[in-house]
């Protein structure tokens, strides 16, 4: 059996559990939260990351390495095409988002979610980033009407996990979504996604997660 150890309101967490819900593969839930201190959870994730996996053969981390993994290990229905060339283009946006646009608006996470403060430095720097990244996403993705095209890949995966957290963080830090801004209105997308049965257990998951108290 596997485990998927982290927690519900990390995207990357929520990526791999769609993808496990999506191939109906059974597994465990394990809450990890940070900072990991546990030393048998940094024996699993030695930079003290989630999401992690635990399987029969051992740990894994990286959440794209446990999605590579887990497409081996359980190709059906697959969530990367058959043709080498489409998955390398799946892969590429997955590359896209996490990258070159979480990745980035990440350092906005601080004063647009948690009440901390982002430098006007770092703002401008951030901003500067996305202008250049997010129109460069755009001429990658397609949203006809998954990310990549007409099939449900790993990177629609990916997209509903972390396109929210990028479009919110800019529009609390700068006022504005920069994806919409871009002409990406993702926001239909979302709401696509959202409807399969897989992203609203993932959706359902968190909101519980979030809504107890703090220990």
């Amino acid at each position: 059996m596997l485990t998927l150890c982290g927690f519900p309101v990390s995207n990357y967490y929520n990526k791999v559990k769609l993808a496990l819900l999506e191939k109906e593969v059974p597994f465990n839930e394990e809450v990890v939260t940070l900072p990991i201190s546990d030393e048998a959870a940094l024996q699993a994730s030695p930079l003290g990351k989630v999401p992690f996996l635990r399987t029969p053969e051992g740990s894994l981390c990286e959440s794209q390495a446990i999605m590579e993994f887990i497409e081996s290990a359980y190709p059906e229905p697959p969530l990367l095409p058959a043709d080498p060339f489409a998955a390398a283009k799946v892969r590429e946006l997955i590359t896209f988002i996490e990258l070159h646009l979480e990745l980035v608006a990440r350092e906005l996470y601080g004063q647009a979610f948690f009440g901390g403060t982002v430098s006007e430095a770092t703002q401008a720097r951030v901003r500067r980033q996305l202008e250049k990244n997010i129109p460069a996403f755009k001429k990658l993705a397609k949203f006809s009407p998954y990310a990549a095209g007409e099939l449900f890949t790993q990177a629609d995966c990916a997209a509903f996990a972390s396109l929210p957290l990028v479009g919110m963080a800019t529009r609390a830090v700068f006022g504005e979504d920069l994806l919409l801004v871009a002409g990406i209105d993702y926001k239909p997308y979302i709401r696509l996604i959202g409807e399969r049965p897989s992203a609203k257990k993932v959706l359902a998951d968190r909101k519980a997660y979030q809504a107890k108290p703090a220990a």
